[in-house]
């Protein structure tokens, strides 16, 4: 449900209000309803037509260098770090006051503890320095115990078997101030490279756990992160192949930060296990973030538990639902304070993976494009599953949004294949468009819509079942189904409906059934070239109740359990012909194989009749008695006049859909 959904809703109290005190003959226009349209600036996509992994294997390129970890055939150095102190065996470094600095380019091999001391590379002609981390533990209390200055790359190998521990100290004394330099427990101001098969637990008391002033790569490691701040920080690119990691950050778990260059500022991961624990974004890149596989298991926020609710719950609570009192109401998210599991502010592309995600805020939110081709991803949300401001394409994989506000949420959405679920707290698809910012307006995400024509939804293919408070699929535009499966369960209150549209539904493919309430029901276009009914019943009808659709031969078309209640149903199938003859029933059991509500194969038995009819038109509208005809005030089924909703602020009183059925 966006701003228009509150429109209808405040008109239906306006009607009511009217009844009680009267009015004039005529209420105001919607002229006088300002209807503000989105300030969204779309980017250009650095995806495009292509595939995430050709666009990956664009961006980054890896040295034979920084996967290379035989450093004992590199005539190393060696580091002794001893309590207070350390020793050097080898050249290239110096030893000073608990601090080592390196200052030629080479292999160091570091191992032993040291309780106030640091490692800095300061290397002035920028070559490239290997420090092999081979049990060490680093505690600096007032600096970064590893701090990069100067060099033309830096890469930390873990050595196999060892256990690594860095710490820093809450407060930092810094040369410059002003500079805030540096910033993290490991922090390089040139390319920085990590890799190896040890593992490396970074205790970073003051802000961040390793920053990269450029760019920064895992190749391997098991990399465990507690952060005051952010957890890992590359700010021109971070780059993971391959590593287990583990950040729990009060900040950012994972960000790359450059806004200057719109060819930097990414996060790519092609591999790797992360469990990620952050009170802010969970991945958060500038300009894009691209997974091409992995295992990601991702909290923010404390999880969906602590989302906002919503601006409309509180003035309305749901349509035809128990309305909650305001002391209900869960404040514990920080407005204006960004808490998605996976953002960027241009694109995000998924090639595959898996995803375990509980989110306060939005769990993939792109301020332009996003592109999902495969992978499983159970999504948990406080706000919307899956937001893009621009468009948003679904090829393949596995999605699964068990809680949301509303699910998946774009300007354009693109369904070609895969399998997608959804439960939300309004609307269950909703190609809306806007710019989604975090926490504005009383929600996380809360958009400034406009009812245009540029949105729209598109099925091509795919299996999608539906689960919705608000509307099921809802667009401000038009909605095209060429191909797949729509299963649509919800809305049960009648300020809602199972379908929403503002222009036409065209339906030329595919199969569809979506059950709902009737307040505000509607079917698809007039245009469509393949045939629809939508049945009203005189009562609303409990959840699981069968709803069965057969052919003059007796052979059922359509056997479906919707899981809520409901009062009318939409079915559009590739088997319903013109001037065929059809029987509806009601009840009654299956033999069938259940999925998702619907039954194949098997017998359908001892199901009450409800209506015959026979299809005439592109869109058949029935009720108990027989064919009826489409009510004009909703308009649905008549795409070429458009849906009602494009015109609910300012409607007046004659214009105002009935909330019951057309008997």
């Amino acid at each position: 449900m966006n701003r228009k959904s509150i429109y209808s809703k405040l008109a239906i109290v306006l009607v009511c209000t009217t009844f009680l005190y009267g009015c004039g003959t005529k209420t105001e226009t919607n002229s006088t309803i300002e209807t503000k349209t989105s300030s969204t600036q779309i980017k250009e996509s650095i995806i495009g037509d292509k595939t995430v992994q050709s666009v990956i294997s664009g961006l980054v390129t890896y040295d034979n260098e920084d996967s290379y970890t035989d450093w004992k055939s590199e005539n190393p150095n060696y580091i002794e770090l001893s309590g207070t102190t350390a020793s050097l065996k080898g050249s290239g470094a110096q030893v000073k006051d608990g601090k080592v600095t390196v200052t030629s380019a080479g292999t160091y091999v570091i191992s032993g503890k040291i309780d106030n001391g640091q490692i800095i590379v300061d290397v002035q002609n920028k070559g490239t320095v290997k420090l092999v981390l081979n049990g060490v533990e680093i505690k600096s209390s007032d600096n970064a115990p590893i701090y990069i200055k100067n060099a033309g790359k830096t890469i930390i190998s873990l050595e196999e078997g060892t256990e690594n521990i860095i710490t820093d100290g809450t407060k930092y004394t810094l040369e410059d101030a002003s500079s805030d330099e540096p910033s993290a427990a490991i922090f390089s101001k040139d390319n920085l490279v990590i890799n190896g098969d040890g593992k490396l637990t970074v205790n970073a008391n003051y802000k961040d756990g390793i920053t990269s002033k450029d760019d920064l790569k895992i190749l391997g490691g098991n990399v465990q992160i507690n952060s005051a701040d952010d957890g890992l920080v590359g700010r021109d690119i971070v780059a993971v192949k391959n590593g287990s990691i583990t950040v729990k950050a009060l900040g950012d778990a994972v960000k790359s930060s450059n806004d200057k260059d719109s060819t930097k500022g990414i996060v790519v991961i092609e591999n790797g296990n992360f469990n990620l624990k952050s009170e802010k974004d969970g991945i958060y890149a500038e300009t894009a973030v691209l997974i091409a596989d992995g295992t990601f298991n991702i909290t923010t926020g404390g999880g969906s538990v602590n989302g906002l609710k919503k601006a409309e719950e509180d003035m309305f609570g749901p349509m035809g639902d128990k309305n909650k009192s305001n002391s209900e109401t869960n404040t514990s998210q920080t407005e204006n304070e960004s808490k998605k599991a996976i953002k960027a502010s241009s694109d995000i592309g998924i090639a595959k993976g898996t995803f375990i995600i509980d989110s306060a805020d939005d769990s993939i939110h792109s301020n332009n494009n996003a592109v999902i081709e495969g992978g499983d991803l159970t999504v948990t949300s406080g706000d919307d599953g899956i937001h893009a401001d621009a468009a948003l394409t679904i090829k393949g994989g596995k999605v699964n949004i068990t809680k949301s506000y509303e699910g998946i949420e774009s300007a354009v959405i693109t369904v070609n294949d895969g399998e997608i679920y959804i439960t939300s707290n309004d609307d269950g698809v909703n190609a809306g468009g806007g710019a989604d910012g975090s926490s504005i307006n009383g929600r996380p995400g809360q958009n400034d819509f406009a009812d245009t024509g540029n949105n729209k939804l598109n099925i091509n293919g795919g299996y999608v079942v539906v689960n919705a408070a608000g509307d099921g699929l809802d667009s401000n535009g038009s909605i095209y189904m060429t191909n797949g499966t729509v299963l649509v369960n919800g809305p049960t209150g009648n300020g809602n409906g199972a379908l929403d549209y503002n222009g036409t539904f065209e339906m030329t493919g595919g199969f569809l059934i979506a059950a709902g309430s009737a307040g505000m029901a509607q079917a698809p276009s007039e245009s469509s070239k393949q045939y629809s009914i939508i049945m009203t019943y005189p009562e609303t009808q409990s959840a699981g109740t069968i709803v069965n659709l057969q052919d003059s031969s007796g052979k059922s078309i359509v056997t479906f359990a919707p899981a809520k209640n409901y009062q009318t149903v939409v079915i559009s199938s590739p088997e319903l012909k013109k001037d065929g003859n059809y029987t509806l029933y009601s009840g009654g059991s299956s033999t069938g194989k259940e999925t998702d509500g619907l039954f194949t194969d098997g017998k359908y038995a001892n199901g009450t009749k409800v209506v015959d009819f026979k299809i005439s038109s592109s869109v058949t509208w029935l009720n108990e008695s027989g064919v009826t005809t489409a009510r004009s005030s909703m308009q649905g089924g008549h795409g070429d006049q458009g849906g009602m909703k494009g015109n609910r602020p300012g409607r007046t009183q004659d214009q105002m859909p009935p909330m019951q059925p057309n008997q």
